[in-house]
């Protein structure tokens, strides 16, 4: 039985977990019998907390139920590591990012992920490794909420080509950044990216 998941709205956490989580840190309870999203999504961003939890039986069932109540959006990207170790993050909409994007339809994910990645940053991915984990999180798209899963790979790349970010994505900027670089752009950055930051021990996990 998996013990917890994140959905994120905007910079606000939902915590779905199997054990009450520490109090002191903010965290506020919200209702599991009547949970629903569409409502949760407004209803949190009214709020002065940033932290909100479910407490259920089962964490991974309790969030396939969400899955199913909502209309899913899949998408695919990466973390991209070059023979010097540097990291491959994007610009965009005035946040530091990693490259991803929807994954079409009958496109495999991992095809997907390696596709979003070469468009968004204009390489040639050498070498696609396992699966670092998947993120959730919510947005409005044509007025209605929806719930977004994204599934993150490691690549590696092997190369000095220009980097070129994708203009008519909104990406104004592509570049490397070093492990020790890789701390300062959390204060800028998407907590769901952090989640794949933490996976791959480049930073120390925060709430």
């Amino acid at each position: 039985m998996a013990q917890k998941y994140r959905i994120y709205i905007n910079e606000k956490v939902v915590l779905l977990t199997v054990k009450t989580p520490d109090l002191e840190l903010g965290y506020k309870a919200i209702d599991a019998e009547h949970f629903d999203l569409k409502i949760v999504y407004h209803w949190a961003l009214k709020q002065k907390h940033k932290l909100f939890y479910v407490l259920c039986n089962d964490a991974k069932a309790f969030l396939k139920q969400v899955i199913k109540d909502n209309f899913l959006i899949e998408a695919a990207g990466g973390l991209v590591t070059n023979q010097h170790g540097e990291h491959l993050f994007i610009y965009r909409n005035d946040k530091w990012d990693l490259p991803k994007g929807k994954i079409e339809k009958k496109e495999k994910t991992k095809i997907a992920a390696v596709r979003e990645v070469e468009e968004e940053c204009g390489i040639k991915v050498s070498k696609l490794e396992e699966k670092i984990c998947k993120t959730y999180h919510t947005y409005i798209y044509k007025n209605e909420v929806v719930l977004k899963k994204t599934h993150w790979f490691k690549m590696r790349y092997k190369g000095k080509a220009k980097l070129v970010p994708q203009l008519e994505e909104g990406i104004t900027d592509v570049r490397w950044f070093s492990d020790r670089e890789v701390p300062a752009i959390t204060n800028n950055t998407f907590p769901s990216i952090i989640d794949v930051l933490v996976k791959e021990k480049l930073i120390a996990e925060k709430v």
